[in-house]
């Protein structure tokens, strides 16, 4: 692991849904830009000294050197946005595998250039949109797939927030700090940041890619230096039209993703503060209610599910199909065999360039007054 000390957030998420289904164990890690923090964090996580490196370059370089079978497989990168793009590619140079944080990166250039080298290397880059693992979203995208709902019409996703509804960058909030700071988040806050789930939502559940967008982008609260709010007009591939909002001001909203998607025969509803549902609609019955964990669900459903029908499965376990898809897909190379479509069924590396691409659109699109752009890659 690169990043994700003891005093972090979202490396101890990493840990706990890489550990679930037993497939993965952490073997080392630079776990802070502060040596003597990284090396106090690791044995905090149980690891022996010599696997608490000082840094990312001299864990790559000492891993590198012993055998096989004693160094790490891959590498999760959970560093803010600014420093991932440099030890996803020293990762790759020395041979390891990575997963690694969205936005990918900093700026599309760099998304470019880790798909160039993923290419030229033949390793794999698991990108972590978190909320495309859960077993409803999985239903949800099969259904689409199977042309349950004819030729999409509409997509409508959303994704308010109101944790940043005051300055609390300026409050010692660690999380909006780095997250507001252009030098270390990008060029897009809110955007970047949530505004990508929800376009990778929308495009993994219809199967469609965004072609052109027109968006409003704002600053709502005062001083702040990055988007906190937004709203997108959208349009696919296929001629369907969309809508895409996003907000971090919302007051009182907690991570309330919600999206919605319409056919010619019908459509769906699927909101992850209550995931284990999916909402079905017919122009000419009732609506159904799909459930997680029932055996009337698709195969790619029930690969991502662990428990019985009626007990909750949310964001750590999402976040556990990801690492279980990822470790089967090279547990499976490692073994000479074809992965199946469910194992390699995770964000790539193409996704994280498409987010790099949607963050650099909308935030030229936000400042122009041209109305429609074409979304350029």
């Amino acid at each position: 692991m690169v990043g994700g000390g003891k005093d972090a957030f979202i490396g101890a998420i990493h840990r706990i849904a890489a550990n679930i289904d037993g497939l993965i164990e952490l073997h080392c890690g630079a776990f802070s830009s502060n040596p003597e923090t990284s090396i106090a964090s690791g044995k905090e996580f149980f690891l022996p000294e010599s696997k608490c490196y000082r840094s990312y370059p001299e864990m790559f370089a000492t891993e590198n050197s012993i055998p096989k079978e004693q160094r790490m497989d891959f590498v999760t990168i959970v560093t803010p946005n600014f420093a991932h793009f440099a030890p996803a590619m020293m990762a790759l140079d020395y041979g390891f595998h990575v997963v690694i944080d969205k936005p990918m990166t900093l700026s599309l250039d760099e998304a470019k250039q880790l798909q160039q080298k993923v290419k030229e290397t033949g390793l794999i880059l698991c990108l972590t949109h978190t909320y495309s693992a859960y077993p409803m979203v999985k239903q949800a995208r099969k259904m689409v797939a199977d042309n349950q709902f004819g030729a999409i019409r509409k997509v409508m996703v959303e994704y308010p927030q109101g944790w940043l509804s005051t300055l609390s960058e300026s409050e010692g909030n660690k999380q909006a700090i780095w997250r507001t700071d252009p030098s270390k988040s990008g060029i897009s806050g809110c955007m970047g940041d949530i505004g990508t789930h929800a376009s990778q939502l929308a495009e993994y559940i219809s199967g469609l890619k965004i072609t052109k967008l027109c968006a409003d982008i704002n600053i709502v609260v005062q001083g702040r230096k990055l988007d906190d709010d937004g709203n997108v007009l959208l349009k696919f591939d296929n001629g369907a039209n969309g809508i895409l909002v996003a907000s971090q001001i919302a007051s009182g909203e907690e991570n309330s993703l919600k999206i919605k998607i319409y056919g010619e025969k019908g459509g769906l509803e699927w909101h992850q503060m209550e995931p284990n549902t999916l909402l079905v609609k017919w122009p000419d019955a009732p609506t159904q209610i799909y459930r997680t964990g029932n055996n009337y669900l698709s195969d790619s459903a029930m690969f991502n599910t662990r428990t019985p029908s009626g007990h909750p499965e949310g964001y750590l376990e999402a976040f556990a199909n990801l690492y279980k898809n990822f470790a089967l897909t090279l547990i499976a190379q490692s073994e000479g065999k074809e992965p199946t479509e469910e194992m390699i069924d995770f964000p790539t590396v193409a996704d994280g360039v498409r987010g790099m691409a949607f963050i650099e659109n909308v935030i030229a699109s936000g400042k122009s007054e041209q109305k429609w752009f074409d979304f350029k890659i």
